[in-house]
């Protein structure tokens, strides 16, 4: 069940148009064009075959019998890692792509954390010959090295971003700079289900194929749904996915997995559902990491794609209206629960995936004999320099 913000772009209490006044109109003209993008009947059918031939679609759900065997709990993986580009990031980027040439632009800008988004935005741009630009964060640069290089070969401008902690927040910050100047022939596309309204829900509904593939799966897989939907969150785009089949199922729980870095303290992790409050942040109200005047907090977390002091307004809803519960899971149990499915089933995750995996194996007694689907959100080939690292490999 899809959850439909209000004309306004409210979840509830949540979501809404935080943005200066030069792209207030943008934004409506956005909504506007994305609402007769879904009801063109040709755009939808070219983005179903693009979504096949290009991207790979359906990605398969896999029983991981040896991971499963050793945790007790009988875990089913949305193989997401097996879309062209190594991530879920794709779903998003072919959609957008498609309504920016739909809209008449002709470049784009994204920003990015852990590079899956920036490399699945160059990716889409070189394939339909759009000048592409890319925000990093520089801490990001530095360690998420092969994406940079993957970004830079697709033919993108990756630019560092030098400012505040130099992570996905900065990176944000600094698209948002860029598409105030040049709105009229850009389009920013958003990779996470968080901003201004409409870009939540745009990049919900691409993404909502995770769900809507994985519970006709699950049934002919096992001849029913799952007892839980599991998946990190971070800005939140693959755990809104998965979660737009489930929420409102009472037969499956939905449990969305935060970064819980190092300790709970201020500025060790990125558990903004777990330790935030309401604020607003980058274009939208929602839950936010903040000190006592305001003032955005520092994050931490081991994955790259999760260190974000905020999450999607949808999540915020979620989390106050008890559809889906939110937990954590530490750094040392993600990087532990990557080794082993590595080593038990010859799958690398990426360290963001491997939080909802982490959170599983520190939980076990509480899944025990549970069928829990967990959405395998992307490949860890881009984590390799953070895994010699943290590992000593």
């Amino acid at each position: 069940m899809s959850i439909v913000p209000d004309k306004r772009g409210y979840y509830g209490m949540f979501g809404g148009r935080f943005v200066a006044e030069t792209l207030v109109n943008a934004l409506l003209e956005l909504e506007e064009a994305y609402n007769a993008f879904k009801q063109s009947a040709g755009m939808q059918r070219e983005l179903a075959v693009m979504m096949e031939r290009y991207a790979g679609r359906p990605t398969p759900v896999y029983y991981a019998e040896r991971f499963s065997r050793e945790t007790g709990i009988e875990v089913y993986l949305k193989r997401e890692d097996l879309l062209h580009t190594g991530a879920h990031k794709l779903n998003n980027t072919l959609g957008q792509i498609l309504l920016t040439r739909f809209m008449g632009k002709k470049r784009v800008i994204a920003e990015t954390g852990a590079g899956q988004h920036g490399v699945a935005t160059a990716t889409v741009a070189a394939l339909m010959g759009m000048e592409c630009t890319v925000y990093m964060g520089a801490l990001d640069v530095e360690r998420q090295a092969p994406n940079v290089k993957r970004m830079k070969f697709l033919g993108a401008e990756v630019v560092p971003v030098e400012r505040g902690g130099r992570v996905l927040k900065d990176a944000v910050n600094a698209a948002m700079k860029d598409w105030v100047k040049s709105v009229k022939g850009t389009h920013y596309l958003v990779g996470s289900v968080i901003g201004a309204h409409p870009f939540p829900v745009i990049v919900r509904d691409f993404q909502s194929v995770i769900g809507s593939e994985a519970k006709e799966q699950m049934v002919k897989l096992t001849g029913a749904g799952p007892d839980c939907a599991v998946a990190c969150v971070g800005g939140g785009s693959n755990a809104a996915g998965l979660f737009s089949a489930y929420v409102g199922d009472p037969d499956t729980r939905c449990i969305g997995v935060e970064a819980g870095g190092r300790s709970f303290e201020p500025g060790q992790h990125s558990a903004t559902l777990h330790c935030g409050e309401p604020g607003i942040l980058q274009g939208c109200l929602t839950y936010l990491l903040q000190d006592s005047e305001g003032q955005v907090l520092p994050v931490h977390s081991v994955s790259a794609g999760l260190d974000y002091p905020a999450v999607g307004p949808e999540h915020s809803y979620y989390k106050n209206e008890n559809l889906v519960e939110y937990r954590t899971c530490n750094d040392r149990e993600a990087l532990d629960a990557c080794v082993m499915l590595t080593r038990l089933e010859g799958i690398i995750p990426a360290l963001e995936s491997s939080h909802a995996l982490g959170f599983l194996m520190a939980n076990a007694g509480e899944f025990a004999g549970k069928k829990v689907l967990v959405s395998l959100s992307g490949r860890g080939d881009k984590d390799m320099p953070i895994l010699e690292k943290e590992l000593g490999l």
